[in-house]
């Protein structure tokens, strides 16, 4: 699996006037000379505007970014500057975000099966806010975290989800109150209720139900003698194709049933998970056509391209998510109207045949040496590549404009950037020769 690495690879800043794809143009005249090696453009301001997007549609929701939908170091440490939390599910990614800088407290550690070696790595990093959902959990963190602040995961009604989480995770509602008799009985302090909906969620009441049911766990709680503060409303949000829009019904769903079921007055923290919402279109995945085959048939030709990435590099999406299984390829060159399409399959690097990428697919044809686009490639690519036939894993290129890495304040939103500032201050940054 591809590591986690700390490699601080240099920020390139746009200049004014000059767009994502000047890029990716530059970087591949570069690449023409003699590599043909796949890579990634990220566009950090991407990253900036879904945050203040999310901070004006979810005001009372803090998001603790999901780790595990990608780590690279630029866009941890660019969230970690923009004051998010992050989720980490292992020692490794918790050992990550310390690495980073990011303090103790704005780790959850949300899996409720953990290894106890790895309980033990959060309790002696001070990462005390976790998750449980089952009577065994509980009796391992009493063994080596007597001191960790607990968060209930119940199980909700995900059946309207691409991406069902609720058959593997979650206490069943009738069961919640002997888990908080057992951790009262065992000393754990239990501080709040989370849940997660499934990615890919379709019906926005699936959002009110279950933060009508957690409403239900911290009555119980709270009649049971437990302090409860906390409420994690999960992840699985996106904001690309039919997203867009239900993204914002969902935000207004979300901040009704807050305010019906745990009025500001309260004084809940209430956070959620969000991975691919910040990073699925801030990355965009450039591929090249290796070789080609061409089968004639009787009406037209049959186009088979092999292009040097696939799903078992950055297109493992297409097999494992749902959410996102629909890959559309388009070529870098400029294509005219009046140009033929052709059937067309293609196919990733390896010697898997389940290395598919697209079939039946009608594009315009292609060389060998030709290039390839693919959008929206931020959400579970980096994180899930493999190596096997050992082929050369995608490079990352950081971009972000001068009026991000320099902008203290956004007048729109009044937030404050000021530590985003900071953070370029500190990383190695130039302007970029390939988009003169």
């Amino acid at each position: 699996m591809h590591g986690l690495s700390l490699e601080r690879n240099p920020i390139d800043i746009l200049e004014t006037g000059k767009s994502i794809s000047d890029v990716i143009d530059g970087k591949i005249r570069q690449l023409y000379s003699g590599s043909e090696e796949p890579f990634y453009v990220v566009n950090l301001d991407n990253i900036l505007e879904r945050h203040l997007q999310w901070i004006s549609l979810l005001p009372r929701v803090k998001p603790f970014y999901a780790v595990k939908c990608n780590n690279t170091t630029a866009v941890l440490k660019m969230l970690s500057a923009l004051d998010t939390g992050f989720d980490c599910a292992s020692k490794a990614e918790i050992e990550l975000a310390l690495s980073l800088g990011v303090k103790p407290d704005d780790i959850i550690y949300a899996h409720t099966t953990k290894p106890l070696s790895h309980i033990r790595y959060a309790c002696a990093h001070r990462v005390n806010l976790m998750t449980f959902d089952n009577e065994e959990e509980l009796l391992k963190i009493s063994l080596v975290h007597p001191q960790a602040k607990l968060v209930i995961r119940i199980a909700v009604d995900d059946s309207k989800s691409m991406v069902r989480l609720s058959p593997k995770f979650g206490a069943r509602l009738p069961t919640v109150r002997q888990l908080l008799e057992r951790a009262r009985e065992l000393n754990l302090e239990v501080v709040g209720v989370s849940f997660h909906v499934g990615s890919g969620c379709t019906k926005s009441s699936a959002f009110r139900q279950a933060i009508e049911d957690a409403r239900c766990v911290f009555d119980v709680a709270s009649f049971l003698g437990f302090q409860m503060r906390l409420l994690d409303i999960g992840g699985g949000f996106s904001k690309i194709g039919d997203f867009q829009e239900r993204f914002e019904e969902f935000s207004q769903v979300i901040n009704g049933s807050l305010d019906e079921f745990f009025p500001p007055v309260s004084g809940l923290e209430v956070i959620a998970e969000p991975g691919r919402y910040y990073v699925e279109s801030a990355f965009t995945l450039a591929v090249n056509v290796i070789a080609k085959r061409v089968l004639p048939n009787h009406h037209s030709s049959l186009m088979m391209y092999y292009i040097n990435d696939g799903v078992y590099g950055s297109m493992s999406c297409i097999t494992f998510d749902p959410a996102h299984s629909k890959l559309e390829p388009y070529p870098h060159r400029a294509v005219k109207k009046s140009e033929p399409r052709y059937r067309s399959i293609i196919w990733g690097p390896t010697c898997d045949s389940i290395d598919k990428i697209t079939e039946s697919y009608w594009i315009p044809e292609l060389y060998v040496g030709d290039w390839l686009l693919v959008d929206n490639m931020g959400a579970y690519t980096v994180s899930v590549t493999t190596d096997f036939n050992s082929f050369e894993k995608a490079h990352i290129y950081t971009v972000v404009t001068a009026e991000t890495c320099c902008a203290p304040y956004c007048f729109a939103s009044k937030v404050s950037l000021g530590h985003l500032k900071v953070f370029f201050e500190h990383w190695p940054l130039f302007h970029s020769f390939s988009v003169q």
